[in-house]
């Protein structure tokens, strides 16, 4: 377990202020944010790499002014920093060779980890040879070598195309799966934290914003920010009113019911894919249901995005499928129902 205390830090005109976070035994935790927010210079500091105020617990003991070597703590920066002048093989045993162990632990290891990670064949190869993939495969192995007790991934996909990205999804799940190391990974790809987390934080301006499992965290952003960030298309301000357990929010006149009770100025979000479109009314037990006008259809691949205008304009994600169904055009007047657990209030 990672317990961070109220942790701040200032680095030139940039500063972590008043972090607070506790990260579980064997968890995949992905940090999540715009470029230049402090997600690395918080992982550089559970690696020991700055002096820091607060305190850095792992484990129940207190890290905080122990030197990075004496952290056990594995850490992949961006760029890998593979070492040119050693071969992959050599590259994995470095740490181990500093820490002066046994040259049959030494081989042990370099297979185990070879193997776990598909590199077996790489392993005589210079690492200036290496696609970004393999590369990356080869800074795990070295990072896990010394069997730590923590893994800290600094945007560790960063330098590889889409279809090698999302197989190196797989092969992280896969190796935290046997592992059981704890992983504390740095992105600002969406689906990669969502693929990988079992708990997320988002970062903005060296401040933590919020924190929770990846579907909670996506389908109720507690701030402008964060449902901004994460590109919440149907994020409305308004007036709440409670009412019979109900809060009605009034934007520019369209009242939208949330199961949330929460009176006073309020931010609203619902996901687009959680509002149905339908040429009649539908019949259901949904408390919000509106008669509009299509203004904007675009078209993503699988899924269809639909802008419709009930007084403000709602977009709706539909399948394909749907949207030809339907026969769906801009001018078109259609329906749109969704539940008032789908109206997120904050």
């Amino acid at each position: 377990m990672i317990q961070i205390k109220n942790l701040s830090l200032v680095v030139g005109d940039f500063s972590l202020r008043d972090i607070n976070l506790v990260i579980g035994d064997k968890e995949y935790f992905v940090i999540l944010g715009p470029t230049g927010m402090g997600k690395t210079v918080l992982i550089e500091c559970i690696a020991g790499l700055h002096k820091v105020k607060g305190e850095i617990w792992i484990d129940h003991e207190n890290f905080t002014d122990l030197p990075p070597e004496a952290r056990g703590v594995g850490y992949v920066p961006q760029d890998y920093v593979l070492f040119p002048f050693l071969n992959v093989a050599d590259n994995i045993a470095f740490g181990l060779r500093k820490l002066k162990r046994p040259k049959g632990e030494l081989k042990g290891r370099i297979n185990a980890l070879s193997e776990l990670l598909t590199i077996s064949h790489l392993l005589k190869r210079d690492p200036r040879s290496l696609s970004g993939g393999e590369k990356q495969r080869v800074a795990i192995a070295r990072a896990l070598a010394s069997s730590p007790k923590i893994l800290l991934l600094d945007e560790p996909l960063s330098a590889v195309d889409i279809e090698t990205k999302t197989r190196l999804w797989e092969e992280l799940r896969r190796i935290h799966s046997l592992t059981q190391t704890t992983v504390v990974h740095v992105t600002h790809n969406f689906g990669e934290a969502f693929f990988l987390g079992s708990q997320m934080a988002i970062m903005n301006d060296g401040e933590i914003m919020q924190v929770g499992r990846p579907t909670d965290v996506f389908r109720k952003p507690n701030s402008k920010f964060v449902a901004d960030f994460l590109g919440m298309r149907n994020l409305f301000q308004g007036v709440s009113v409670v009412q019979n357990g109900n809060a009605h929010i009034n934007v520019d006149g369209v009242d939208i019911v949330s199961a949330v009770n929460k009176s006073g100025n309020v931010y609203v979000s619902i996901r687009p894919e959680e509002v149905f479109v339908s040429l009649r009314p539908i019949e259901s037990s949904a408390r919000n249901s509106f008669y509009g006008e299509i203004e904007r259809i675009v078209d993503e691949g699988n899924i269809i995005g639909i802008t419709v205008n009930v007084g403000i304009p709602f977009v709706v994600s539909i399948t394909r499928r749907s949207f030809d169904d339907m026969g769906l055009r801009i001018g078109m007047k259609v329906y749109l129902t969704f539940k008032a657990t789908s109206v997120h209030v904050f």
